[in-house]
């Protein structure tokens, strides 16, 4: 038969003239011209040569004058064409072979199969699943790589319905039980719908397990909450002598994570070590994250220790790790170490970092971590937005957490669940509800978190009505399940308003209540001096922590305020039966990016001295202005002069003295925290030292923010 060359032709003499450039191919009017007569073999050779020379120097344009000469001589032979296709491929031009692949005369299903497998690699999942159906209306049958390939697609895109008709061809075909890569890429793609009942057929139908079914089950069964069925399929597959691979060990150790088995954990990283995959990046960073979640921090630290570079998964797996374990402050040293190793952060890393600034009220560290996140283009994203809400929102400024909410793309329920907590948190009852009130606007549904921050907002705020309104409303939706965290809320907001009958009646609704609802009431108790109630909210709390000491130093307290101090001594000496240490009152403030910690009386700081003549002219000054020592929250049987002298040296007016002493910036706010609720007199003493110095105060206690302000706070002393 004749291609247009002489039998004579030299092949490689002809590939030496026209290769040096590829396009002198488009000068050759046609090759047919060389002669008359060509043998099958050496056409298929010379435009085999060409087709691998352009596609080992990535010239599409060479490959585009092949494929023209290809159609002019009439030889668009299917193995020859097949590697045209495959040329554009490997040269990353998807359009060319699309080009090439539709004008083939006749297409085997290995062409079909690289082009639906290149549509997915490059994320045209679409484009896939169309071509997939023109295949099938073509009369070209599937084949176990087609299938592989496709439900990757449907996945992708969650078309579930179009995936089962795949489902079904493949049952036809007789490929779903017969052939193990199309029954693993089945469990995998009902495991991404989440529709693990069908994943879990599939996989009892597929004669031949390997480990990649098993290890997409698993994985399946892991990220929808099921882990202890995903433990169950590790424990069959160890049992059908199928081998894990690093990413099967990776997934279970998650697994044993999530629920804090360290038994199977350790057992699992014997296997491990066993099996030679110890050194793996995957598995090393699931046993940090596995003993993290157990709480065995410390085991997580030396784990990764072994590693010599550590990667961006591994940096902000231990990050993660450390804040989860109240170890904030080293998370944010590991972040500056992976910052100097030029490891580039992702939302998730700077989200968690945000999570520690967060914990620590380290606004200044928090704000240079915002700069970062603008630097990586990352201030919209959803993740760092919420973590960015949450830093400022426990740092007291709202304003800064709503110029960030307000400034991101796309707004959702962990977004807005953020903004309505630093309302909440900050004593902003009113635009709590406002953005609650507007969520419909943004088409969001609320859910526990919301009502919780919303109810909190209400409590803080003195909103009994509103709070009573919404708890209602919830109760009666039946779209949310209250939680006992709900109705401790509501118990709190009722007993902060004097309603304690009506406090004690809902904690009777609840079916078991807890010790969380029981303190409650009896916070409530104390608040409002009603020591019979307290009592028996006490009893109730001792039924079920005999050891809580907390409750004991509440009821002492009480009776202290009341004057009963023979109660205060029987008190005082039942915990000291108990053992029961009682955590001291402590207040600290950030000055220069060092944190200085005062307890109440304690004159051990450097210094001291100085502290203390701030605070007597403080006391001269604010007394002038009217205020008078309320000795009501000196606990203990001094006389009265000994009780007002006491009262200067709480934790809080130590560290605002010194704040004061280290800033004399006008226009700087100063910013307290306190590890309990402030006391009444010293509410009302920075009421008067906000009028003095004419400086804003922020004072984050146990319970919330107070913004003190021109001898005001933003409590509106309710709290």
């Amino acid at each position: 038969m004749a291609f247009g060359f002489p039998r004579h032709f030299n092949l490689f003499a002809t590939l030496e003239i026209v290769t040096p450039t590829l396009n002198q191919l488009s000068h050759v009017k046609s090759l047919t011209s060389l002669a008359h007569n060509t043998s099958h073999t050496e056409a298929s050779n010379f435009y085999s040569s060409l087709i691998q020379q352009c596609t080992r120097t990535e010239s599409l344009r060479g490959l585009g004058i092949v494929q023209t000469h290809m159609i002019k001589s009439g030889y668009m032979q299917l193995s020859i064409a097949n590697r045209l296709v495959d040329g554009c491929l490997k040269c990353g031009s998807l359009s060319n072979a699309r080009k090439v692949f539709d004008e083939l005369p006749e297409r085997h299903v290995v062409i079909w199969n690289a082009m639906i497998s290149s549509y997915i690699g490059h994320k045209k999942s679409k484009e896939a699943i169309g071509l997939y159906g023109k295949m099938v209306f073509d009369g070209v049958l599937p084949d176990e790589y087609t299938f592989s390939s496709v439900f990757k697609a449907f996945s992708g895109l969650g078309l579930v319905y179009e995936a089962r008709r795949a489902h079904g061809l493949s049952v036809v075909l007789g490929l779903e039980v017969a052939n193990v890569f199309v029954g693993s890429a089945l469990v995998d793609m009902y495991a991404k719908f989440g529709r693990m009942g069908d994943a879990r057929l599939v996989s009892n139908r597929v004669g031949e397990k390997d480990v990649v079914l098993f290890t997409a089950l698993i994985v399946g069964y892991s990220q929808h909450g099921d882990d202890g069925e995903a433990l169950e399929v590790f424990g069959d597959m160890i049992n059908q002598g199928v081998k894990a691979n690093e990413y099967t060990f990776a997934s279970i150790l998650i697994t044993c994570g999530n629920l804090e088995d360290l038994t199977h954990g350790k057992l699992v990283h014997g296997l491990v070590v066993k099996s030679g995959c110890e050194a793996a990046v995957a598995s090393q960073t699931s046993l940090l994250t596995m003993y993290a979640r157990c709480g065995l921090i410390d085991d997580s630290l030396r784990i990764f220790k072994r590693f010599h570079h550590p990667n961006l998964v591994t940096w902000t797996s231990l990050i993660v790790a450390l804040v989860r374990n109240g170890r904030e402050e080293l998370a944010l040293i590991k972040f500056r170490k992976m910052i100097r190793d030029s490891v580039v952060p992702n939302s998730f890393t700077l989200s968690s970092v945000l999570q520690a600034c967060s914990s620590l009220a380290m606004m200044d560290e928090g704000q240079q971590i915002h700069a970062m996140v603008t630097k990586f283009g990352l201030d919209r994203h959803i993740f760092a937005g919420a973590a960015l809400i949450n830093l400022y929102g426990k740092c007291g400024n709202t304003e800064m957490a709503r110029s960030v909410f307000d400034a991101l793309i796309e707004i959702d329920l962990v977004s807005v669940n953020s903004m309505i907590y630093s309302y909440a948190q900050n004593g902003f009852g009113h635009e709590a509800l406002q953005l609650f009130d507007g969520m419909k606007d943004l088409r969001l549904e609320p859910n526990d978190v919301t009502i919780l921050s919303v109810l909190l907002a209400c409590n803080n705020s003195g909103l009994v009505q509103q709070g009573c309104q919404i708890f209602s409303t919830i109760r009666s939706n039946h779209n949310i399940e209250l939680t006992r965290d709900h109705y401790a809320c509501m118990v709190d907001l009722l007993g902060r308003a004097g309603r304690l009958e009506d406090a004690e009646m809902l904690i009777k609704e609840v079916k078991n209540p807890d010790l969380v609802l029981w303190r409650a009431l009896l916070s409530a108790c104390k608040l409002h001096g009603q020591v019979e109630m307290a009592e028996r909210a006490l009893k109730k709390v001792l039924e079920l922590a005999p050891g809580d000491g907390g409750s004991h130093v509440l009821l002492t307290n009480l009776y202290a305020s009341n004057g009963n101090w023979s109660q205060v001594i029987d008190m005082k000496s039942t915990m000291r039966e108990m053992k029961f240490q009682k955590n001291p009152a402590m207040s600290w403030v950030d000055v220069d990016r060092e944190v200085h910690t005062f307890m109440a009386g304690d004159l051990s700081h450097s210094r001291s001295r100085e502290i203390n003549e701030t605070l007597e002219k403080l006391f001269e000054e604010v007394q002038i202005l009217g205020y008078v020592p309320d000795t009501r929250f000196v606990l203990q049987d001094l006389d009265e002069e000994k009780k007002k002298r006491s009262l200067y040296y709480h934790s809080e007016k130590l560290a605002i003295a010194f704040a004061l002493l280290m800033s004399s910036k006008k226009n700087t706010i100063i910013r307290i925290f306190k590890n309990l609720k402030v006391c009444g007199d010293c509410h009302s003493w920075i009421k008067f030292v906000t009028r003095v110095i004419g400086r804003d105060i922020i004072a984050r206690d146990a319970k919330r923010f107070h913004h003190f302000k021109d001898g005001c706070c933003s409590c509106r002393d309710y709290w």
